[in-house]
């Protein structure tokens, strides 16, 4: 039987941090590496397998095989300028490219050999919100980037028209307005193909669950690996769709790792960005202090249009910044082809200098003129990180639920969560809820809480500050998501690229640590080293 290894994602980043750590203050170690020899759950026990694929296929009954084998070769793997060029040519509309991926994802996604459990629904209206932008098309005006692509947005990101559920049976109905990010993307002209599945509530809920694993999503897989590697989360659908190319990129969300870990599980692009660059409103969230969603694709200049479609001022989110980019201000340096890391100093850190695939990434940074300096880890820990997680979990989900959910829900906090998986445990938690019992347990006074944020904070920064000061670094490389924690707390952006496989053929990102709001130079190094390395193969089974 295949074994099955899997990290609780939220935290390896600090589990797999071999520096010594006060393991009783941190609470992590009930929550470490575990085996699993088979799922407990597979398909979902909630959505008809057929359902996301039925609802549409009759609008996608004119799309043949021979029209998907004709288009291959213009779609996989491109860029979102090679499809738009394409588009421009007349080679597919927008409309013939959203049935490739409705195709696309019912040959693979769902009820054979092959599927992946990667996509949750589908926008039911996709096909007629395509034809319209074909329609805008014809107008001579010049469109940003992004227009007429389409993009999946992970399960718990508001999207009118689609319930949002977080993968949980409790919000199976949960029909609500669009989240601001979904707004932009609206205004920017992206075209919101459907959901993507993910680990339930953010991997922030059962504890001893496989990363991907949801309640109405079912098991996510991965396609380099079907029941062999980790998917990674909690954006595991997003991970996964965008590796076999069901959509042209896709929308994750992060605490500590989540965007990191199924990027670099599944060969593509993710960056988490600086907190406050991008609106949290109209996200189901873990944590008001560290979450931000976060742009995911198959190359890093797709990453930058992505993040230049999302990010906008949102009054509404205390930690929103306003800093007035434009939105090509992300990759237009990469487009016109300028990027360099000539001169840039990057720490690499002694304990992953013994992973080969790090070494060789080393090795095309110096040969594109970086300087690399070998850096010892601080001795530091993250003393009450999970209690932060619990205590802002605690008071943020209800505000959620007064605030942003459809009028359908009733819920009003994680006890009634608890309460309401309690009437049909093997449907809503067949891998139990212990992290939730953890939620509504935690407690602690206005400055106990205060200080665990500062405490918290400050030994992010200095976790960071203190090698990139001593050595004038301009950014940290890690592998995967192994600093993620880290990166979180201190609020700093951290952007992982494809950096080879395992000799199994298990997927690892060297991942880019920078100071704050940086994502502009932590993408134009990634391109740069993208382009030397060119490492990302696309899933052999899916091609």
């Amino acid at each position: 039987m295949k074994k099955i290894i899997f990290f609780a994602v939220l935290f390896s980043s600090i589990a797999c941090h071999t520096q010594k750590t006060d393991q009783s203050e941190n609470d992590i170690s009930a929550i470490s590496e575990k085996e699993f020899r088979e799922f407990k759950v597979l398909d979902s026990k909630v959505v008809d397998n057929q359902y996301v694929l039925n609802y549409v296929s009759k609008q996608i009954a004119d799309f043949t095989e021979a029209d998907y084998q004709k288009l291959k070769p213009f779609i996989l793997e491109k860029n979102i300028l090679e499809l738009q060029k394409s588009r421009s040519n007349g080679v597919f509309t927008y409309e013939t490219l959203v049935k490739f991926y409705i195709y696309r994802i019912k040959k693979y996604d769902r009820n054979n050999e092959l599927s992946l459990n990667a996509v949750i629904s589908i926008n039911p209206t996709i096909i007629a919100e395509a034809k319209q932008k074909d329609q805008e098309f014809l107008n001579k005006k010049l469109k940003p980037a992004i227009f007429g692509m389409p993009i999946l947005l992970k399960d718990n990101v508001n999207a009118a028209g689609m319930p949002t559920t977080a993968g949980a049976v409790a919000l199976k109905n949960n029909t609500a307005d669009d989240a601001y990010i979904t707004k932009r993307l609206k205004e920017e002209g992206a075209l919101i193909l459907g959901k993507a599945n993910l680990s339930e509530w953010a991997y922030f809920f059962c504890g001893d669950c496989p990363s991907g694993y949801s309640a109405v999503g079912g098991q996510t897989l991965n396609p380099y690996g079907r029941k062999i590697f980790d998917t990674g989360g909690s954006s595991s659908g997003s991970g996964v769709s965008i590796a076999a190319n069901f959509a042209v990129a896709a929308v994750g969300t992060e605490t500590a790792g989540s965007i990191l870990s199924p990027s670099s599980q599944n060969s593509v692009v993710g960056l988490k960005p600086t907190i406050g660059l991008l609106s949290r409103s109209g996200i189901v969230p873990i944590s008001s202090t560290l979450d931000t969603p976060g742009p995911m694709t198959k190359s890093v200049i797709d990453n930058a249009i992505l993040l230049g479609a999302l990010y906008g001022y949102d009054s509404t989110d205390s930690k929103s910044k306003s800093l007035k980019y434009s939105g090509s201000y992300y990759y237009t340096g990469i487009k016109n082809g300028n990027p360099s890391v000539k001169g840039k100093r990057f720490g690499a850190f002694t304990r992953l200098m013994k992973d080969t695939s790090y070494l060789q990434a080393i090795e095309v940074l110096k040969q594109q003129g970086a300087e690399v300096v070998e850096i010892p880890e601080e001795e530091i820990g993250l003393p009450k990180f999970i209690n932060l997680l619990n205590l802002d979990m605690k008071k943020d989900l209800p505000e959620y639920f007064k605030n942003h959910t459809g009028k359908e829900i009733s819920l009003t906090s994680v006890q009634d969560v608890i309460d309401f998986n309690k009437k049909d445990s093997l449907t809503s938690m067949p891998y139990g809820q212990k992290l939730f019992y953890g939620i509504v347990n935690d407690k602690a006074n206005k400055k106990e809480f205060s200080d665990m944020k500062k405490t918290l904070h400050d030994n992010g920064k200095t976790y960071f500050d203190i090698p990139m000061e001593k050595h004038n670094l301009d950014a940290v490389l890690s592998i995967n998501n192994y600093h993620a924690a880290f990166a979180a707390v201190a609020e700093y952006p951290a952007l992982t690229v494809p950096m080879g496989y395992t000799e199994k053929g298990e997927p690892k990102g060297i991942t880019f640590i920078g100071k704050p709001f940086t994502e502009k130079n932590l993408l134009e190094w990634a391109y740069t080293y993208e382009q030397a390395s060119k490492k990302r193969k696309a899933p052999k089974n899916y091609n």
